[in-house]
């Protein structure tokens, strides 16, 4: 009984010592880490006020906000270690040792991370362009450091590593799209009149921008029909609904004007075997 009660007194009288060396220590350390943390904030909107001002997107105004705050509080770190009394240069050469190791077993986490970096310095498209990559296509909603994130028409959202974007052909439409309605009229057809009724259609559809001009033209002579191709332009917000109404709207100005759209017809010959 008398030894576990001078083994309990001793462990009490090791943990007042240690209390009392490190202790203050270890209280300063923790001061000096809400100071560093509170500083990286401070640093970090002076940051972004700043870089705001100069014109930068706001995925690299981001990045570079984040990593202002995390040399700030990198720095408080090291002041609060040396608080402590511990030896850096051991500490350093093992994180680097771990660091090795960990970089060989996220290769592709660090290969995303790279691509982000890529993309956000090179700038390839903004966030609100709609782009078409990679056998998908959206508006583009979210740039981050391992992937990007586009919004699809069919109100999903499509997540695509950032590896996977840089080094692919990427058709970027911006934030404009180009209709491509194609409609056929029969060969006895006016031309200059069915043109003239397309220009007019299209003048008067409140979605079609008048800048850039729209696209018409005769595409190309088929089977049973002569082709119009009209392409206008419209904001990719409005392309599926403008779409459809350019189709209905064709259909029906062309009935009321007495254009004729052909069915797909075939010209059959027997000849007399006798």
């Amino acid at each position: 009984m008398n030894e576990q009660l001078n083994t309990l007194e001793h462990a009490q009288q090791t943990a007042i010592d240690l209390a009392i060396q490190f202790g203050p220590k270890v209280i300063v350390a923790l001061l000096i880490l809400a100071a560093g943390y509170y500083a990286g904030r401070w640093v970090g909107r002076l940051a972004d006020s700043m870089l705001e001002k100069i014109g930068l997107d706001a995925p690299l105004r981001l990045l570079l906000v984040r990593f202002v705050r995390i040399v700030v509080l990198g720095l408080f770190l090291i002041m609060a270690l040396q608080n402590l009394g511990v030896q850096l240069l051991p500490l350093i050469a093992g994180l680097g040792v771990a660091g090795a190791g960990i970089a060989l077993a996220m290769q592709g986490v660090l290969g995303n991370l790279a691509a982000g970096l890529t993309i956000i310095f090179t700038r390839p498209f903004h966030v609100g362009e709609y782009v078409s990559i990679v056998d998908v296509e959206g508006t583009v909603e979210d740039i981050r450091l391992f992937n990007t994130v586009l919004s699809h028409p069919d109100r999903s959202r499509i997540v695509i590593p950032n590896r996977k974007i840089v080094g692919e052909i990427l058709h970027n439409f911006g934030t404009l799209r180009q209709l491509d309605v194609v409609v056929g009229v029969a060969y006895d057809t006016d031309i200059k009149l069915a043109l003239a009724a397309i220009q007019d259609l299209l003048r008067a559809h409140p979605r079609i921008l008048p800048e850039p001009e729209p696209v018409i033209r005769v595409l190309t002579l088929a089977d049973s029909s002569v082709d119009i191709a009209i392409r206008p332009w419209t904001r990719v917000d409005d392309y599926n609904d403008t779409s459809s109404d350019i189709t209905r709207a064709v259909l029906e100005t062309f009935r009321e004007r007495g254009i004729h759209i052909p069915f797909p017809q075939r010209e059959v010959r027997l000849l007399d075997q006798t």
